[in-house]
């Protein structure tokens, strides 16, 4: 978990770096595509803000062995997580990959 806890950190760290040196990607596509990845970027932006205090709440807990407020609060932090981190990978795709947009092409 402390792993999971210091690359989520790391990757937080570089993503605000690289959105801090180039700003926003406009989101390229028209149509529904345009309604479901605003759909997909608003909850997983919401998500992320709101998972941050849980995740350093619940690590704080485990590590100072709060067990079964540990399990309490994880059995919610973890799956928001987990979405947020998936969402995370769908939305780098439909902007950087399905509309030709890549930061490297």
């Amino acid at each position: 978990m402390l792993a999971a806890a210091g690359t989520s950190a790391c990757f937080l760290v570089s993503y605000l770096a690289y959105h801090a040196r180039v700003g926003s990607v406009r989101f390229a596509g028209v149509g529904p595509v345009r309604s479901i990845y605003f759909a997909i970027l608003g909850s997983h932006t919401l998500l992320a803000i709101l998972v941050l205090p849980l995740v350093l709440r619940t690590l704080y807990l485990g590590l100072k062995r709060f067990d079964d407020k540990h399990r309490r609060i994880a059995k919610w932090t973890f799956p928001i997580w987990l979405y947020v981190s998936v969402t995370g990978v769908v939305v780098y795709v439909m902007l950087y990959h399905l509309y030709g947009r890549g930061p490297f092409r």
